[in-house]
């Protein structure tokens, strides 16, 4: 993967979770949907079936960029650091993706089974999506999702150092990689919590893109600078 594609899939990556968030929110009240009793969220999504599971494979798709972005990232640098990032952001991406798609794959059939009109189907039906939001959604794809993105991102800034950008490049990373992380303490109901995760996930986004410039504009990684010095003839380095 040449810079120019990394790029291109650091900016489309937060576009499109941006886009998915914010339809949902418009179509289906996502997140705040969630607090409502099951009752209410199945119907909810009945209401607009087609177009909240469309808006929540968009999130999957954008989650699942993760991956080759963390493959390629992996390769701006040779060290510890960044090869055990390749394997925390690409199970970063993994478990998200899994979390998500439980509304294209279980949830129609959660929401269907709750509409029969038979009390004792109904209640199934939203026992086991409460089960399946608390493993797949709140565990995997949320608690999960939040600590191996941070993860990564403090992995990835640790890798690099400030071979890619100034101190503001790190702080950046750095904060939305914590208020990212805070959202692991979210089930414990804890005020502003949730509010300091969103800001996180934005300041993440404006991370990816400001990563994505850097890459354009030419800004090496310690693999580049290498390179370059061994590539250096003997008249050039005696100059250095």
């Amino acid at each position: 993967m040449n810079r120019t594609r990394l790029a291109a899939l650091l900016i489309t990556a937060p576009l499109l979770f941006t886009a998915g968030v914010s339809a949902l929110g418009a179509i289906f009240d996502y997140p705040e949907v969630l607090k409502r009793p099951a009752t209410e969220i199945l119907a909810e999504f009945s209401a607009t079936e087609g177009a909240v599971i469309s808006w929540f494979l968009v999130l999957a798709l954008a989650a699942g960029l993760l991956m080759p972005i963390a493959i390629g990232v992996g390769r701006l640098a040779d060290n510890g650091w960044m090869r055990a990032s390749v394997w925390v952001g690409s199970a970063a991406a993994a478990v998200q993706v899994v979390g998500l798609l439980r509304w294209a794959v279980l949830v129609p059939g959660f929401a269907a089974d709750a509409a029969s009109g038979d009390p004792a189907v109904v209640a199934a039906a939203e026992e086991s999506f409460r089960t399946a939001h608390r493993i797949l959604g709140n565990l995997i794809g949320e608690t999960l999702g939040y600590l191996l993105t941070a993860g990564w991102t403090l992995l990835v800034l640790a890798a690099l150092g400030r071979t890619m950008a100034g101190r503001w490049f790190t702080v950046l990373g750095a904060t939305a990689a914590v208020l990212v992380l805070s959202g692991v303490l979210s089930p414990l109901d804890l005020p502003l919590v949730d509010t300091a995760n969103l800001v996180g996930y934005v300041l993440w986004s404006i991370w990816l893109v400001a990563f994505a410039v850097l890459l354009l504009r030419g800004r090496p990684g310690r693999s580049d600078s290498r390179d370059a010095e061994v590539s250096a003839t003997p008249e050039q380095a005696r100059r250095a």
